[in-house]
């Protein structure tokens, strides 16, 4: 039992180790290219869509919730501002805006389908996604839509540029959202009540908490960063896909978990979710600089997102135990 106390105080640093440990691996494995610049580059760019997808998925796990249709959200979202940009002719921010709405409306629809229908959230959410993914297919028959520079130039430079020739700019919007929402979650009244309706509903009710309006926000917020994700992706590869961030619908979820937000609600931090994106980035570029198929990623995703369940489950039965012990005494 110390040995699992010791897991569980000592988290951040076990998942630090791990990162560290991943990183000497591929360093070695890849021949010494891993940690080039060009790779690091890559690296930071992956980092950033999976950033937005954690932030929104670690809050909903928090709140006792979870979303399966952001990563098909994020890819409808990036075929419909390619669509707009291109087809429609708008300009890149009524049309970043117009998609924005769309995924506030789907994220709406599954807190709807949650509070009003008593669906479970992984089905409902399940469901949304698969609504999605199929709208993303039929934007443009399920061909991607190219996005010229000389159109949307600004919109392109979002997701292209860098700062002084290295470090991607749309890193600063991962920065940016981990440290609002690091400030929103540990600081403010609304972070308290995140956690409060996770980890006890019921006392969250009695204390006149509003628990089905903040979960709207929540989806609805959650919809939104997969839009902002989305969006990304399409500015980086110049074109709405009918891939877009589907590759990356259980990233952030594996991220926030293996961060150590609790799969069961109630606890968790961005600091957590930093290092759970360190190693979920980190592992996955590894394997493409090793060239490895498809096929061994998905299952290497597989096993991390396994382990995030196995280490949650520690976490919350050592919690258990404790809480037990402190009862009896």
């Amino acid at each position: 039992m110390s040995f699992i106390k010791r897991i569980v105080k000592a988290n951040n640093f076990i998942l630090f180790v791990v990162f560290v440990a991943i990183v000497v691996i591929f360093q070695i494995l890849s021949g010494g290219s891993f940690l080039t610049v060009v790779n690091i580059r890559n690296l930071l760019n992956s980092t950033v869509v999976v950033t937005l997808l954690a932030v929104g998925a670690g809050f909903l796990i928090i709140s006792g919730h979870i979303d399966l249709s952001a990563g098909y959200t994020g890819t409808l979202c990036g075929m419909l501002i390619a669509y707009l940009i291109m087809r429609v002719e708008v300009h890149w921010i009524p049309a970043f805006f117009i998609t924005l709405v769309v995924a506030m409306i789907v994220g709406f629809i599954n807190a709807t389908l949650i509070h009003k229908l008593r669906f479970q959230s992984f089905i409902a959410t399940l469901a949304m996604g698969m609504v999605c993914g199929g709208f993303a297919y039929l934007v443009n028959n399920g061909d991607s839509i190219p996005i010229r520079r000389e159109v949307a130039d600004a919109f392109i430079n979002i997701g292209t540029s860098r700062i002084y020739d290295t470090v991607p700019s749309s890193v600063l919007i991962a920065i940016a959202a981990l440290i609002i929402y690091g400030i929103i979650l540990s600081k403010t009244r609304f972070g308290r009540k995140v956690f409060m309706i996770g980890g006890n509903p019921t006392a969250a009710h009695l204390s006149g908490i509003n628990s089905v309006k903040i979960s709207y926000a929540l989806f609805i917020n959650n919809a939104a960063l997969a839009c902002m994700a989305g969006s990304l992706v399409a500015a980086r590869t110049l074109s709405g896909q009918i891939g877009g961030t589907t590759a990356q619908n259980f990233s952030g979820i594996t991220a926030a978990i293996l961060g150590g937000v609790s799969f069961g609600g109630g606890s968790g931090s961005i600091s957590g979710i930093i290092l759970g994106l360190l190693i979920i980035s980190s592992f996955d570029n590894g394997l493409r600089t090793m060239r490895v198929g498809v096929q061994w990623s998905l299952v290497g995703s597989g096993l991390l997102l396994l382990l995030a369940l196995t280490l949650d489950y520690l976490r919350s039965d050592a919690s258990f135990l404790r809480r037990r012990k402190n009862r009896a005494g």
